[in-house]
C-alpha cells in the first residue's frame, strides 16, 4: 500500500481523541514535566502557518518526553476575554459569545488537524464563568491584602487592621499610597467606618486611584500601552489621548525587587529578562524637595515640588524643574499670565502617548509656568516648566533639570535660553551636555573639590540634616492600570456603597458578565456594563469597568492542573504536584506584558500560600516570527488617443484600465524599458487588436508612448514556484469584476511574479493557510517541514516551495517498510554493522537536538539516516522499529500507523521507551584508505583498522581491483600511513 496519510492522519486523529492517548494522570507515580504554549486569542481568522510553529515545537518536546519516562502535561485552550470580539460585537449587534465560541471551533478543528497531543480534557476559556471565577477569586485576595517591607511579602488586611488598632500607624512599613495619615490607635478606632475603609484603600494590593490613561473615544476604553500607535489606537487607527480617570490599579511596584532578582533564577532568553530589566528600571538615587517660591502660588497645602534623581551630586547646575503636563500641580502653580500657552500645551500632550513621548528625543517643547521653585542647597529661584518629556506616572513626575549633564536639559536650555552651569572642572559643554562623572566640581558650593563619590556623600548629608531630601531607590515601572471601559472582559466583584468600594460575596462569585442592549458606552460616557438593567447589588452599584485582557493569562497555567475545580482555582495536591512550568514556548512581544504580570500574580498566590515556586516559568523559548513571502504581479498604465480622423492625438480622460487590464510576467518587465522599443510597438499593436471591438466603439486606441509598471500584491495561493496559476486567477477577477478584459504577457515559459519578504498578514495576500497545506501534503509533512525551516528562536520566511522535499522524505521513510510491490515486508534478521551504526547515530543525533531545541537539524540528520538505510535495502524489525519511535515526535500520525503494521498494540507509541544509545555502534572498525599508485588516487579500499602496516600491505597488494591498476608489474615501494593513505609506487 502506498503512503495514504489523509486516511491515516484522520485515522489517528480520531484515535487519539477516542482514547484521551495524552491525557496526564495527576497521582503518576513518573517524574513530572509540564509543557505549556501561550494559549492563542480566537480570532475569525483562524491560524496561518505562523501561527503553529511554537506549538509543533512544544509538541514534539512533550512526545519526546513521554518517551522518556515522564508524566507529562501538555495543555491548551483559549485567551478569549479581547477587544476585537467586542469590536465585532458593536458592528454587527452579534454578542461576542458567539463570534468566540465559532472562532474557538475554528482553531480547534485546525489544531486537530496537525496532530497536537494536548491533554484537552483540562481545555480553559477565559470567557467562561468557571474559569473567570477564579481570576475575581485572585482579584478579591489582592484587594484583601497589603504589602508589608518588613516582611517582603503580601499580608492579609485583618493583620494590618490589627496593628492600627493596637499601635495605629507607628511602626508600619508598608508600599502604599503616598499621602496616608498618622493617627494613634485610639484615633483610628474613633475613626468612622468610611474613613476606615478609606485610609486602608491607601494600603491595598488592588486599589482605586486616579490615574493618566490613554483613553480612545472611538472605541469607548482605555487602552495598554502596547495597544497605542503613534497617537491611534492600534486597532482601528482611532485618536487616544492622555486622560485622568479613577482606575483600579495594582501594585506591581511592591514586587519590583522580587521581580528582579528573580531574573537571575529562570532559564529564559537574556534579551527577554534585559527587556524586563529595563523596564523594572531599577536606579539608586535621592530625592530631593524643591520650596515653590511664595506661598500665593503653592497648591494644595504643599509647600515643595519633591524630584527623584539619580545625580544629586549635580544639583548645583540646576537651571529650571521640569514638571509632566498631567501633573496635579501645574493647575494651581499656573500664573494668569501664562495660563493659555500652558492649557495649550497641556492639551496637545493629551494626543501623545507615553511611548511616544519617551520615543520622541529630538523635538524640544514645552512652556513656562510663571511659577519658581528655591533650590535647597543654594537657595537660587528656579524656573518651573512643564514639558512633555517629563512623565507624571515616573518618579515623582517633576525633574531638576542639569543642562551642563543631561542632553535633553541642554537642549530644552538652549531653546528657552536658560543658563547651562558647568559642574566639573573638566566638563566640555561647548556643542553638547558632558555627563562626565569624573573631575573636581566647581560652581558648586560646599562641594567645590570634592570628587563624585565624596560630593554625592556631602549632598545627600546636606540635605537630610536640612530635611529637604534623602538616599532613595527608585523603579520606573509603575502600578500597573487593571480597568478597562469594555463589556468583553472580566466583571470586577466589587460594588459601591457611599462612593468606597466593597467586595461581594464569595458564595457569589461568579459575577457573570450581565446582557446589555448595545456594546457601546452610555450616551453619559458610562462603560458597556452601565447599560445592563437590574444588574447590582442589594447595598449599591456593581463596579461598571472589567478587567483587563492580561487578568486571565496571569494565573492560567494553574487552572490546567486541576481544571474542573468548583471548589478552589487547583487543589492545593495538584498544585505540589506539577509546581511549575517546566517549558513555556510563546513570543518575546509579551515580555513586558504578560511576562510580567504573570511573575507578579504568581509571586502574590505563593505569599498567600496558595503556590509554591516563586517562578511560574522554569525555562522559556521565544519562538522567532514566520515571515510572508509575499508575491506581486507587475501591472502596465497606458493612455487612451482618439483614433485619427476624429479628434486630434490628446489624452482622453478614461483610463486604459476601463478598457483592458494588462498584466507583465516579471521576466520580461526589463524588455519593457530596454532602448530598442521594438517589443513596446509589438505589444501596443497586439492589445489594439485584441481589444478592437471595445476600442472601435470608443473610437480609442490603446498608446503605450507614455506608460506605467506598477506592482501589486497578489494572493500567494493563486502563485506556484514563483509561476501565476492564471487559470485560477482568472477565476478570481471573474468573480470581482466580470466585465474586465485581462490580457497576459508572457513568455512561453510561463507567467512569473516579483517576491518579497514582508510579515504575514491577510493585508498583503501573503497568508499561508495550513488548511491547504495539509489537504495537500499531511500534517506530519506540516509540521516536519516548518521545523526545517530553521532554528526555532530565529524568524525566517516561509517559502512553500521547500515542503514537497520534506513530502518526498516521508514517503520514501513509508517504503522502507514496503517492499516494490507496496506490501508490508519486514525481516527478522540480525542487523548488520552497518544499519546499528545509522540507527544509533540518529538515536544520539534527535536526543542532542531534542535536549538543545535543535529542531531543525535533526530533520536533516534523519533524511541522511533513512538514505543511508535505503541504500542498505534495510528492512530490519530491530532498526526500524526503533526508528520508528525516534521519528514518532515529529511525524506522529505516519509512525503511529507503522507501529501497529509492525506488530504492536494501538496507542502504546507514546509511551513506549525511547530507544537507548550505544556508542559502541559508532566506532569505526574499518577505514577506506585512498590507494594511490605513484602519487595518484585510484580507488578506496575498506580496511580493519586492528591491521599493522605489513597486514596492510599484503592485504592491498591481495586485492584484485589494485592487482588491476598494477598490469603485473612489481610495486618498487608501499608506502603505508596507517589509518590515513596507501601509496604503491611503481
Amino acid at each position: 500500500m502506498d503512503y495514504q496519510f489523509k486516511d491515516i492522519e484522520r485515522k489517528w486523529q480520531q484515535f487519539w481523541a477516542k482514547n484521551q492517548t495524552f491525557k496526564a494522570d495527576n497521582n503518576s507515580t513518573k517524574p513530572k514535566y509540564y509543557v505549556l504554549d501561550m494559549f492563542p486569542y480566537p480570532s475569525g481568522a483562524g491560524l496561518h502557518v505562523g501561527h503553529p510553529l511554537g506549538y509543533i515545537a512544544s509538541d514534539i518536546f512533550a512526545r519526546y518526553k513521554r518517551l522518556k519516562g515522564f508524566n507529562v502535561l501538555h495543555p491548551m485552550g483559549y485567551d478569549s476575554f479581547g477587544l476585537p470580539a467586542e469590536q465585532y460585537a458593536i458592528q454587527t449587534g452579534q454578542h461576542p459569545a458567539i463570534t468566540t465560541e465559532t472562532n474557538i471551533a475554528t482553531y480547534r478543528r485546525q489544531l486537530d488537524q496537525i496532530g497536537f497531543s494536548f491533554d484537552w480534557s483540562r481545555e480553559v476559556r477565559t470567557s467562561s464563568p468557571d474559569f473567570y471565577k477564579w481570576t475575581q477569586w485572585i482579584f478579591m485576595q489582592l484587594f484583601n491584602s497589603w504589602y508589608n517591607k518588613a516582611a517582603d511579602k503580601a499580608e492579609s488586611i485583618e493583620k494590618l487592621i490589627a496593628h492600627f488598632e493596637q499601635n495605629g500607624s507607628a511602626g508600619i512599613d508598608a508600599v502604599c499610597d503616598e499621602e496616608i495619615l498618622s493617627f494613634s490607635a485610639a484615633e483610628w478606632k474613633a475613626f468612622n467606618h468610611n474613613e476606615q475603609q478609606s485610609e486602608l484603600l491607601k494600603y491595598r494590593i488592588t486599589y482605586l486611584r486616579e490615574s493618566t490613561v490613554n483613553w480612545c473615544a472611538a472605541l469607548g476604553t482605555v487602552l495598554a500601552n502596547d495597544e497605542v500607535k503613534d497617537g491611534f489606537s492600534e486597532r482601528g487607527g482611532y485618536p487616544v489621548e492622555q486622560k485622568k480617570m479613577m482606575q483600579w490599579s495594582m501594585r506591581i511596584t511592591a514586587y519590583a525587587e522580587r521581580l528582579l532578582t528573580g531574573l537571575d533564577t529562570i532559564d529564559w532568553p537574556e534579551p527577554l529578562k534585559e527587556m524586563q530589566r529595563n523596564w523594572i528600571g531599577k536606579s539608586t538615587g535621592a530625592s530631593v524637595k524643591f520650596q515653590i517660591e511664595s506661598q500665593e502660588s503653592r497648591a494644595k497645602n504643599q509647600d515643595f515640588i519633591e524630584v527623584f534623581t539619580t545625580r544629586v551630586d549635580t544639583i548645583f547646575g540646576v537651571t529650571f524643574l521640569v514638571l509632566a503636563p498631567e501633573h496635579e500641580l501645574v493647575e494651581s502653580l499656573t500664573t494668569p499670565e501664562q495660563k493659555a500657552e500652558v492649557d495649550a500645551y497641556v492639551a496637545q500632550s493629551k494626543k501623545k502617548s507615553e511611548l511616544d513621548r519617551m520615543a520622541d528625543t529630538k523635538t524640544v517643547s514645552g512652556a513656562f509656568t510663571g511659577s519658581y521653585v528655591i533650590n535647597p542647597v543654594n537657595g537660587e529661584k528656579v524656573p518651573l516648566y512643564i514639558a512633555d518629556y517629563v512623565l507624571a506616572g515616573y518618579g515623582t513626575g517633576a525633574v531638576m533639570a542639569v543642562p551642563s549633564g543631561d542632553q535633553r536639559d541642554y537642549l530644552f536650555a538652549k531653546h528657552f535660553g536658560l543658563p547651562i552651569v558647568p559642574i566639573m572642572d573638566i566638563q566640555n559643554i561647548e556643542t553638547e551636555a558632558d555627563p562626565t562623572k569624573e573631575g573636581r566640581y566647581i560652581n558648586s558650593g560646599f562641594m567645590n573639590g570634592l570628587n563624585y563619590k565624596d560630593g554625592t556623600a556631602a549632598v545627600i548629608a546636606f540635605l537630610e540634616n536640612k530635611g529637604a531630601g534623602k538616599a532613595k531607590i527608585n523603579y520606573r515601572m509603575r502600578d500597573a492600570i487593571f480597568g478597562r471601559q469594555r463589556y468583553w472582559g472580566e466583571p470586577v466583584p466589587v460594588y459601591f456603597k457611599d462612593g468606597l468600594p466593597y467586595l461581594i460575596d464569595e458564595k457569589d462569585l461568579p459575577l457573570v458578565l450581565p446582557e446589555v442592549d448595545k456594546y457601546l458606552p452610555t450616551e453619559s460616557g458610562e462603560p458597556p456594563l452601565a447599560r445592563a438593567s437590574n444588574w447590582k447589588h442589594p447595598e449599591g452599584p456593581y463596579e461598571h469597568s472589567t478587567m483587563p485582557g492580561w487578568a486571565g493569562s496571569s494565573w492560567y497555567w494553574y487552572r490546567y492542573m486541576d481544571a474542573h475545580n468548583d471548589k478552589e482555582f487547583a487543589s492545593k495536591k495538584d498544585i505540589a504536584y506539577w509546581k511549575d512550568v517546566d517549558l513555556y514556548i510563546g513570543g518575546s512581544e509579551h515580555a513586558t506584558g504578560h511576562l510580567l504580570y504573570s511573575r507578579f500574580w504568581n509571586k502574590f498566590l505563593v505569599d498567600i500560600g496558595e503556590a509554591i515556586e516563586e517562578e511560574p516559568f522554569k525555562k522559556l523559548i521565544n519562538q522567532g516570527m514566520i515571515q510572508g513571502r509575499s508575491s506581486f504581479i507587475n501591472k502596465i498604465h497606458f493612455q487612451l488617443i482618439a483614433l485619427p480622423n476624429h479628434v486630434p492625438h490628446t489624452p482622453i480622460p478614461i483610463s486604459g484600465d476601463d478598457i483592458i487590464i494588462v498584466y507583465i510576467s516579471q521576466n520580461i518587465v526589463d524588455k519593457l524599458y530596454d532602448d530598442d522599443n521594438a517589443f513596446v510597438k509589438n505589444l501596443e499593436r497586439h492589445l489594439n487588436e485584441i481589444c478592437r471591438e471595445r476600442l472601435q466603439a470608443l473610437k480609442l486606441e490603446i498608446s503605450l508612448s507614455d506608460f506605467l509598471v506598477s506592482k501589486w500584491h497578489i494572493d500567494v495561493n493563486l502563485v506556484e514556484n514563483d509561476y501565476l496559476m492564471i487559470k485560477q486567477f482568472r477565476e478570481v477577477i471573474q468573480k470581482t469584476n466580470p466585465y474586465s478584459l485581462t490580457e497576459f504577457v508572457q513568455e512561453n515559459t510561463g507567467f512569473t511574479c516579483d517576491w518579497e519578504i514582508e510579515k504575514m498578514s491577510k493585508s498583503k495576500f501573503n497568508v499561508v493557510n495550513p488548511d491547504m497545506l495539509i489537504e495537500r501534503y499531511g500534517a506530519d509533512t506540516l509540521r516536519m517541514y516548518e521545523m526545517f525551516l530553521g532554528p526555532l528562536e530565529q524568524s525566517k520566511p516561509w517559502n512553500t516551495n521547500g515542503i514537497e522535499g520534506v513530502f518526498k522524505f516521508l514517503r520514501k521513510f513509508w517504503k522502507l517498510f514496503h517492499d516494490e510491490q507496496l506490501n508490508f515486508r519486514l525481516s527478522d534478521d540480525s542487523p548488520s554493522k552497518a544499519e546499528l551504526k545509522s540507527l544509533h547515530k540518529i538515536i544520539h543525533k534527535v536526543e542532542e537536538d531534542v535536549e538543545r531545541f535543535s529542531f531543525n537539524t535533526w530533520v536533516s540528520s534523519f533524511m541522511i539516516a533513512v538514505n543511508e538505510l535505503t541504500d542498505l535495502k534495510c528492512n530490519k524489525r530491530a532498526i526500524l522499529q526503533d526508528l520508528v519511535v525516534v521519528l514518532s515526535p515529529y511525524a506522529p500520525h505516519i509512525c503511529e500507523e507503522l507501529w501497529v503494521l509492525l506488530g504492536n498494540e494501538a496507542g502504546t507509541l507514546s509511551y513506549t521507551p525511547y530507544p537507548k544509545f550505544n556508542p559502541e555502534y559508532l566506532i569505526e572498525d574499518e577505514y577506506a584508505y585512498p590507494i594511490s599508485i605513484n602519487g595518484k588516487m585510484k580507488l578506496n579500499l575498506n580496511i580493519s583498522l586492528a591491521l599493522g602496516p605489513a597486514e596492510i600491505e599484503s592485504t592491498v597488494l591481495g586485492s584484485a581491483d589494485v592487482q588491476k591498476y598494477l598490469d603485473g608489474k612489481s610495486p618498487k615501494k608501499v608506502i603505508v600511513v596507517k589509518g590515513r593513505i596507501v601509496n604503491i609506487v611503481l
